[in-house]
């Protein structure tokens, strides 16, 4: 890899491996493991995961609160404008948030498809351990869980509890819609950090290859 942000390519086929032994296949995979696995379930992804879902939000708020001045308010063309300028801000960092966060889940997609490919190259139970990070990949469950939880009683508890005459459609369907936005992303989430756990504990408890049948 010539630039740390750039993925490193897949195994290379059989017939043009170059390692002059198992030693220094081991020792590749396991630097292009650890990278990825870093990159991949980091501190710092999930923190970018967390901010892109805020903005998501905030875009959502904005664009939910320039919708309800205009229903419920009788405003002047000044409101107006402003409230206008205020919707089309929102949408736009709604959609810049929303595309950032779908091209940071491709990008970990494929990495975990590397991470499948380098792992199922060679066994290294011992040095695969570490790979499994339980603290992490916790951290990514619970804080996942809750942020899904959250959104999935937001989009329960809001029509249920709505009142008539007190509560507005647009209410309700701005609330609704921030809590399904949250319990995507939690869902989105929970799914990473699972998906990733089970990945390490298969690594490590799987027959090496040359034993298998």
């Amino acid at each position: 890899m010539s630039r740390r942000t750039e993925l490193p390519p897949p195994p290379p086929p059989v017939h043009i491996r170059t390692w002059p032994d198992e030693q220094a296949l081991l020792a590749d995979r396991a630097g292009i493991l650890a990278w990825l696995v870093g990159r991949g379930m980091g501190a710092v992804r999930l923190a970018q995961f967390l901010l892109l879902v805020a903005g998501v939000q905030i875009g959502w708020l904005m664009v939910g609160g320039a919708v309800r001045a205009v229903v419920q308010e009788v405003v002047d063309p000044f409101g107006l404008i402003i409230g206008a300028v205020i919707g089309a801000l929102g949408v736009g960092v709604m959609t810049a948030a929303g595309i950032v966060l779908g091209l940071l889940l491709r990008r970990d997609a494929a990495m975990h498809r590397l991470t499948r490919q380098w792992g199922a190259l060679a066994s290294d139970p011992a040095g695969d351990a570490r790979l499994r990070l339980p603290g992490l990949s916790l951290c990514w469950l619970l804080v996942s869980f809750l942020v899904g939880a959250l959104g999935l009683w937001l989009s329960l508890e809001t029509p249920a509890t709505a009142r008539r005459g007190e509560d507005t459609y647009v209410e309700v369907a701005y609330v609704m819609g921030a809590g399904a936005l949250l319990w995507i992303a939690g869902l989105i989430g929970v799914v990473k950090a699972v998906t990733h756990y089970r990945w390490a504990v298969r690594l490590v408890t799987a027959r090496p290859p040359s034993a298998a049948p």
